[in-house]
């Protein structure tokens, strides 16, 4: 069997070294030609997290960032309204990460690129088109730099292209851009003290006034560390115009004066803002699910499949998950049941990934945020007073649940 895999970000490099451990003859073609390890933090979950372990992949990663102890939520006041252990410290056998999204996949390349062997990850590819005759699927590559074009074929086409996927456009033509929620982030890396345990993720704010942080390196000799921040804001509210950029550089003038009195005693929001080298603003965009993700012998995976809210932490966990659960079924149908196999992909992985998308709409786990303002808009004196006993739990636990990394012990 032979595949080939459009896109050789996250998801697409997982599961080219799962197909290849599987004994699959896997093609990975990228349309940028020099990858650079671009973007800010990402959080890797613990059932992903299991996943790359079981690719042996754990000793490259986890050095990579920090393995997340707590994570926490705040109101703007500062004051805390529901905290949990997350990672090896809530009982999962592996870690949950947070990384530089950037060194995790230079490292996932590297790591591809001496496995697969010489010329099986090939930047500088961009799929032009494709045909699928029912047993194979020929397509045809443009070569960045000389405008060359190449043809490959393959029993299985995959593409991991993004949210703007050539794959899922050929199917879904008049889909148009990814939808804006009309809530902008401002996010960025900014080197300052440890707070909390040194390993705390927390998200403070309320719906659309938001701020979320969390270490990606351990401390350095003077215990400082970079944290990766996002502050989200609805820029309708601001009354700024819309900007049809997708990645642009952000004006501290934006967004800095919503977030310039969050002064508590373990941190202070607007110093951690200021201490930022640069300040990149993005829209909070997302899709609507899709009721097939394969059509013949072409599948879709990742953000090309399941473009979601970057909330929940659950963007590259869910591509990596489609990428082992992909590869898991493609090996052991074989050749003879390339179709059937397909299909159980799309059957299991698509039914998931859009209860998420949709939950994360609902603000997810997030939701507690928006109950505390809405019921406490001034503060309280005890968190006790503003929600009913077991009210954050059952929040909490059913966000895991959908996202398919509770524990026993969280399910209902």
């Amino acid at each position: 069997m032979r595949v080939i895999i459009a896109g050789g970000g996250i998801g697409g490099l997982t599961a080219a070294m799962a197909l290849h451990a599987r004994g699959v003859d896997v093609q990975v073609y990228e349309a940028v030609q020099d990858l650079q390890p671009l973007g800010v933090g990402i959080n890797v979950l613990p059932h992903a997290m299991a996943k790359l372990d079981r690719l042996d992949l754990l000793p490259t990663v986890l050095p990579l960032g920090v393995q997340t102890a707590e994570l926490c939520f705040y109101n703007l006041h500062g004051q805390l309204i529901w905290s949990e252990p997350r990672g090896v410290a809530a009982g999962y056998p592996v870690p949950q990460l947070s990384v530089h999204r950037g060194r995790l996949h230079m490292a996932l390349l590297d790591e591809a690129r001496a496995r697969l062997g010489e010329g099986r990850v090939l930047t500088g590819h961009a799929l032009r088109s494709f045909t699928d005759d029912g047993r194979r699927v020929e397509v045809e590559l443009e070569c960045r730099g000389d405008d060359t074009v190449v043809r490959d074929h393959a029993d299985v086409l995959i593409g991991a292209d993004g949210i703007h996927s050539t794959v899922r456009r050929r199917f879904h033509p008049d889909e148009g851009l990814p939808q804006w929620s009309g809530n902008v982030l401002w996010r960025a890396t900014t080197v300052v003290p440890g707070y909390l345990t040194g390993r705390s993720m927390f998200m403070a704010g309320h719906r659309p006034h938001k701020f979320v942080a969390y270490p990606i390196t351990e401390p350095d000799a003077a215990g400082h560390q970079v944290i990766n921040w996002i502050a989200e804001l609805d820029r309708r509210e601001l009354g700024l115009a819309a900007r049809e950029d997708w990645n642009r550089v952000g004006s501290l003038e934006d967004f800095l004066p919503r977030f310039e009195n969050w002064v508590w005693d373990w941190l202070d929001v607007g110093a951690l803002i200021r201490g930022a080298e640069a300040v990149y603003e993005f829209p909070m965009v997302d899709r609507d699910p899709l009721d097939r993700w394969t059509v013949g012998r072409v599948t879709l995976l990742g953000d090309a499949a399941h473009p979601m809210y970057p909330i929940g932490s659950n963007g590259a966990s869910q591509a990596i998950l489609d990428a082992l659960t992909i590869a898991d079924l493609l090996a052991a149908a074989g050749s003879g049941a390339i179709d059937a196999a397909l299909q159980a992909y799309d059957d299991d992985r698509r039914p998931t990934t859009a209860a998420i998308v949709l939950s994360n709409r609902r603000h997810g786990p997030e939701v507690m945020l928006d109950l505390a303002q809405e019921r406490a808009p001034g503060g309280f004196a005890d968190v006790a007073d503003v929600f009913a006993a077991g009210e954050r739990e059952e929040i909490a636990n059913r966000y895991k649940q959908t996202a398919g990394f509770s524990l026993p012990s969280q399910r209902g």
